[in-house]
C-alpha cells in the first residue's frame, strides 16, 4: 500500500459520488433501534453523515443511502421530522455489507466517476477527510483513509501472542473512494469471507493508495462512541 498526506488535483475533473452503507441493527448499542437513527446533538446520526457529502465545496453529484427494506418507513418519518431537504437517493440493502456496497452501486446509472463508499454511523469525517480522498482516486484509482494505531499491537498466535510494528500498521476508515468502473468490475466478483470492506474486495485489481485520516473519524458501534462523538461535535462547531 502507498500513502500519502496531502490531496492530488485540486480542481476535480471526474463526477463525484457517494453510497452511504447503514444497514445496522443497533445490537451492540443496546439502544433498541438502530443506531444510524439514534440522535447526535438532537439530530440522527444518519442525518449528520449525510450533511457531510452535501457540503457545496466537494461537488458530490449524487449520493445514495443504503438501508435495510424495513427500515425505509422509519427513515422517511425521521425525514419529515428533522425537515431533511438535502438530496438522495434510498436504496434498499442486502444481506452482508458487501451485497449492500453491491446494491447502491447498481443504482448509479453514470458510466464514470469516483464513488466514495461511507459508513451511515461515522458522522464526523471532516470536509478535508473527504476531500482528501476523492482527490487522491483520481490519480490512484483506489484509496482508503487510515491512521496509525495508538496503543502496543499484539498477533495472538498458538501459544501465547507476540509485538507487531505499530509504525507499520493501520487502522482503516472510510470514506473509501475508487473509479467507479474499478469498483463495479470488483464487485462482479463472488463474495468471500475475507471481504471485511470495499479495500478488500478490489486489491486484487489494483493497488490501495492510503491518506491520513482522522482519530476523530470515529464510527458509532457502542454506546461509549456516541458520548465521544458528542463531545468532538461540540468542538468541531
Amino acid at each position: 500500500m502507498n500513502e500519502s498526506k496531502s490531496p492530488s488535483p485540486q480542481h476535480p475533473k471526474a463526477p463525484r459520488y457517494a453510497i452511504l452503507v447503514a444497514g445496522g441493527s443497533g445490537t451492540r448499542m443496546g439502544a433498541g433501534r438502530p443506531k444510524q437513527f439514534l440522535e447526535l446533538l438532537g439530530e440522527p446520526v444518519l442525518l449528520h453523515t449525510l450533511r457531510r457529502f452535501a457540503e457545496a465545496a466537494l461537488r458530490v453529484q449524487e449520493v445514495i443511502v443504503v438501508l435495510p427494506a424495513d427500515q425505509f418507513a422509519t427513515w422517511e418519518q425521521l425525514r419529515t421530522d428533522f425537515r431533511v431537504t438535502i438530496p438522495h437517493r434510498i436504496v434498499a440493502g442486502g444481506d452482508s455489507r458487501w451485497a449492500s456496497v453491491r446494491n447502491g452501486l447498481a443504482a448509479l446509472g453514470t458510466p464514470e466517476g469516483i464513488v466514495a463508499v461511507h459508513d451511515g454511523v461515522r458522522p464526523l469525517a471532516s470536509q478535508e477527510i473527504i476531500e482528501r480522498a476523492y482527490a487522491a482516486a483520481e490519480t490512484y484509482k483506489a484509496v482508503v483513509v487510515a491512521v496509525t494505531p495508538k496503543d502496543s499491537v499484539r498477533n495472538l498466535a498458538q501459544r501465547g501472542s507476540y509485538a507487531l510494528n505499530r509504525s507499520r500498521l493501520r487502522l482503516v476508515q472510510t470514506p473509501q473512494c475508487f473509479d467507479l468502473d474499478l469498483l463495479r468490475r470488483a464487485y462482479q466478483l463472488p463474495e468471500l469471507p475475507t471481504f471485511t470492506d470495499d479495500a478488500s474486495v478490489v486489491e486484487d485489481l489494483c493497488p490501495i493508495h492510503i491518506v491520513e485520516g482522522d482519530y476523530r473519524n470515529l464510527k458509532i458501534t457502542t454506546p461509549e462512541d456516541l458520548i465521544v462523538a458528542e463531545a468532538l461535535l461540540r468542538s468541531m462547531q
